[in-house]
């Protein structure tokens, strides 16, 4: 029995210092901070960790600018005009209404029953308003997975109200794949049958066939840990990267696949240097190269590649995604944690630490 109980304790020890053990053979050495020899990400114009913005994983200024006048003056008409702007087929309608819905969110979680008033006036005033209807649903399932517990009556009662709302903004704009996508998190809290999920997949494919941020989402609903397996999840990610269109960064679907059954303690040496790892990466590294500059979904691939190749040791090309992607990081894998810009913080030390410990500088890293 005492040496089960070291063994536990040992992977427990090994789940928490994995992520900040990593080192080059003969590499990287653990110094105190502050030390003449400590890498300092400061020099290569990385933000400072208060200075991250944790609401997008990029820029989009737009909204920033939005969301500054209307959570400074609590009107939402520069939101309702900001979404009736935004095209319906897009990648970014569906971030912003998950940015709108989430700063009511945390504005309600900071002041209970004051927080968020905006937006139940634009629903109040505006209910014929597409944009307020599938911010108002999304709003609500960011609620039911923040205050609820999944499997509680409470947590139903939220998402079911979600699911109706749901059904409104789709009727507000028949054309709009938002309404379905944010019913994927619903279907995920409340256990589609496979058959109901199937139908509401397809409703989102004939709207936008390649939707990246929509195949993450369903993506979730495949996992192991909620109504699928690691091989369906395996397999749909493989089949939308294998129907990708040039450019699609639906290639680096299967990476978020492996992302969601990483084992929690990994005790395979070789683990990340292993086929699935690197084929996975392999496909991601390809989908952001032939990806648009502009596109709105690359910033989550980067975030994502990031973690692995911080993993893999490969250090220059960990360094050459920060460099795309710094100053934001609401995203993946990052925020699965309770400190997202913390947790990312982490990972650019070890990329810069292991950069210059191969002969890595910032003279040396292209931007």
């Amino acid at each position: 029995m005492e040496i089960l109980w070291v063994l536990i304790a040992l992977c427990m020890l090994l789940a928490v210092m994995g992520p900040v053990m990593l080192r080059r053979r003969g590499g990287i050495r653990q110094v105190a901070p502050g030390s003449p020899d400590a890498a300092d990400p400061d020099t290569y114009g990385f933000a400072r960790q208060e200075e991250l913005d944790v609401r997008m994983p990029g820029p989009d200024q737009d909204l920033l600018d939005v969301l500054d006048v209307v959570q400074g003056t609590q009107s939402w008409k520069a939101a309702s005009q900001l979404l009736a702007g935004t095209p319906k087929e897009g990648e970014v309608r569906w971030q912003r209404v998950q940015a709108f819905a989430g700063a009511a969110s945390l504005e309600l979680a900071h002041r209970p029953g004051e927080g968020g008033a905006w937006l139940r006036a634009w629903r109040a005033k505006a209910p014929k308003d597409a944009g307020a209807a599938a911010v108002h649903a999304e709003f609500l399932v960011q609620q039911a997975w923040r205050t609820g517990t999944v499997g509680t009556d409470d947590f139903r009662i939220i998402l079911e109200e979600a699911r109706t709302v749901c059904g409104e903004a789709a009727l507000l704009a028949p054309g709009d794949p938002v309404p379905y996508i944010v019913e994927l998190a619903v279907a995920r809290g409340l256990g589609y049958s496979h058959e109901q999920f199937d139908q509401l997949w397809a409703k989102i494919i004939d709207r936008a066939p390649s939707h990246m941020g929509a195949h993450i989402a369903a993506l979730h609903f495949w996992c192991e840990k909620w109504h699928g397996s690691r091989e369906e999840a395996g397999r749909f990610a493989e089949a939308a990267a294998a129907r990708a269109p040039q450019g699609s960064l639906l290639a680096a679907l299967p990476l978020f696949a492996v992302y969601e059954h990483l084992p929690e303690v990994n005790l395979v040496q070789g683990f990340y240097q292993g086929t699935v790892v690197t084929k996975a990466v392999g496909g991601a590294m390809f989908a952001v190269h032939a990806a648009r500059g502009d596109d709105p979904m690359l910033a989550h691939v980067r975030h994502l590649l990031v973690l692995f190749l911080v993993r893999m040791e490969r250090w220059a090309e960990a360094m050459h995604q920060l460099v795309h992607i710094d100053g934001h990081v609401g995203a993946l894998p990052w925020t699965q944690s309770s400190d997202p810009a913390a947790e990312y913080t982490v990972y650019r030390a070890l990329a810069v630490a292991g950069y210059e410990a191969n002969g890595g500088s910032p003279a040396t890293l292209p931007h």
